[in-house]
C-alpha cells in the first residue's frame, strides 16, 4: 500500500498547504482545529493552518519577494497597490493588521487608512456617476 505521504492526493495538495503556511501531519496527531483530508473514505492527512497573524507576515514576505525590494522602498503608487492586495486578502481583519502593514511599508497607520479610504471612494465614484446618468 502507498504510504500517505507518497499518495498522489497528498502531493497534489502540498503546494496549496505550503502557500498558506500550513503544516501537514499524520491524521492521528490532528487537534480539533486541524483539517483532516480524506481520500476514498481514508484519512490521509491533517493540515494545521497558521494563525492569522502569521499569515499576514507570510503575505507581506511574498509581496516583498514579488517586488524585489523591501516594501518600504516602494513608491507611493506601488504601496497603494500593496494595500489594495492586502485588503482583498483580508489583512486588515487581523488584530494589529494596519499597524503591521504600516510598519512593513514604512508609513504611518494614518497613511494606510488614507490608502484604504481612497480605494473605497474610487469604487463608489463610478456607481454615483451611473446613478446620476440614469
Amino acid at each position: 500500500m502507498t504510504e500517505p505521504r507518497d499518495h498522489p492526493f497528498v502531493a497534489a495538495v502540498k503546494p496549496l498547504v505550503d502557500a498558506m503556511g500550513g503544516e501537514m501531519m499524520d491524521p492521528a496527531l490532528a487537534e480539533p482545529d486541524d483539517v483532516v483530508l480524506a481520500w476514498e473514505g481514508q484519512a490521509l492527512l491533517a493540515v494545521r493552518l497558521p494563525q492569522l497573524s502569521d499569515s499576514l507576515d507570510r503575505i507581506l514576505a511574498v509581496l516583498e519577494r514579488r517586488h524585489g525590494v523591501p516594501l518600504a522602498q516602494l513608491d507611493r503608487k506601488a504601496k497603494q497597490d500593496v494595500v489594495r492586495i492586502l485588503e482583498a486578502r483580508g489583512a486588515f481583519s487581523v488584530r494589529h493588521g494596519v499597524e503591521t502593514v504600516a510598519s512593513a511599508l514604512g508609513v504611518s497607520r494614518f497613511t494606510v487608512y488614507n490608502y484604504l479610504n481612497r480605494d473605497a471612494a474610487a469604487q463608489t465614484k463610478p456607481e454615483k456617476a451611473a446613478k446620476s446618468e440614469g
